[in-house]
């Protein structure tokens, strides 16, 4: 009898043992629902924890919204003929005589090529002197040079093209075909032209985001609205930077999901819904649906909005809660957007952490017992 108390008692003291050592060292992906809660401004944390709902998702829903400015807008389109410093011509010039003032002997034509025009806007051609290029047209300069030829040659007769130079050009950089400098011409006046022509875009126009340096200034656009609002095709001019690059915002998945990672957003607009299956959906084995957190710093007149104050100064640290079993769950999950920067955690299933702490105090009774055993032998 006494034997069997003994026993019994030590059971009892092995069991006490191995249930505090199992629920101190229980494996778990991170905080539970009721400590998260713990952190709310209502218990003395310094988080406001928020139940998503139709006024929520509505005063959280801002997506980045890029635009040109007016003063790339209003920029009117440059002419493809107008000449400026540093473009290059192609002259030929015709003589109506065999033995010409230029013409190589036995011919009546001269052609004179990659004629650059200088810093000053002049171009030299010889017998003519120095012409006034920049700011006029190639019309307008085979006016001026034949006026200048006239007295000195019977009838000259003078062709001017603009070729590439490096006066009316951009350079364009970055996720497209071919990056390089490219010269304003006719049909590559606009930005969608231009960029068309060095090879368009190499990633997903859903995440393009397109830049524009001009002088001191810059502005961006997404690429996608260069096409939805035409306004945003602006006129370019000569010095002009293009720089294509994809969207670099992001969001951290971490809890009980298919992934613990950082994701980076592969299109404008994200809801939580589209986030949790980026990673590949809620852990079946381990996820509480109605444990959906989105941690966030939200600025100061966002958090007004949601919280109904007006005594907050400074940006705030939101948690919001989403519960995937409500009637409306996932309507709110696909109506919430996630936004740069956020963390999107899952909590385990009650369930989970139970049969995790059954799983640990058996193991370790196990382990215990069999020590005992042996202490006993």
């Amino acid at each position: 009898m006494n034997i069997t108390f003994r026993r019994g008692a030590r059971f009892v003291v092995l069991l006490a043992l191995a249930s505090m050592i199992a629920a101190c060292g229980i494996p778990r992906s991170g905080p539970n629902k009721k400590e998260i809660y713990s952190g709310s401004v209502l218990k003395e944390g310094d988080a406001f924890v928020v139940a998503v709902n139709d006024r929520v998702t509505r005063a959280t829903a801002v997506v980045p919204a890029f635009g040109f400015t007016p003063e790339f807008v209003n920029a009117s389109v440059v002419g493809s003929d107008t000449i400026q410093p540093g473009d290059t011509l192609g002259l030929q010039i015709w003589e109506n005589v065999d033995d010409g003032l230029l013409a190589v002997q036995g011919t009546n034509a001269t052609s004179l090529e990659e004629v650059q025009v200088d810093g000053s806007g002049f171009i030299y051609v010889p017998y003519a002197g120095r012409v006034k290029a920049a700011g006029n047209s190639p019309e307008a300069i085979r006016r001026v040079i034949t006026e200048k030829l006239e007295g000195q040659t019977p009838d000259p007769q003078v062709v001017v093209r603009r070729l590439a130079g490096d006066g009316s050009t951009v350079s364009i950089t970055g996720a497209v075909g071919g990056q390089g400098v490219y010269a304003i011409e006719r049909p590559t006046r606009t930005i969608t032209a231009m960029l068309a022509r060095a090879g368009g875009v190499t990633i997903e126009p859903e995440i393009a985001q397109v830049t524009v340096f001009r002088g001191g200034h810059q502005a961006k656009v997404w690429f996608q609205d260069l096409y939805r609002n035409p306004s945003y095709d602006i006129a370019l001019r000569g010095g002009d930077r293009i720089l294509v690059e994809a969207d670099t915002r992001s969001f951290t998945a971490l809890g009980a999901t298919g992934a613990q990672t950082r994701v980076v957003f592969d299109r404008q607009a994200l809801s939580a819904i589209e986030a949790i299956a980026q990673v590949g959906g809620l852990s079946v084995n381990a996820a509480d649906p109605t444990g959906v957190f989105v941690l966030r710093n939200e600025p100061q007149e966002i958090a007004a909005q949601v919280l109904g104050r007006n005594d907050l100064i400074g940006d705030q640290r939101l948690i919001y809660v989403l519960d995937l079993t409500e009637p409306n769950g996932l309507f709110m999950a696909r109506d919430f957007v996630i936004r740069d920067a956020d963390t999107v955690y899952v909590t385990e299933a009650p369930f989970t952490s139970a049969m995790k702490t059954i799983g640990s105090t058996f193991g370790v009774l196990n382990s215990l017992n069999t020590l005992n055993t042996l202490a006993g032998n």
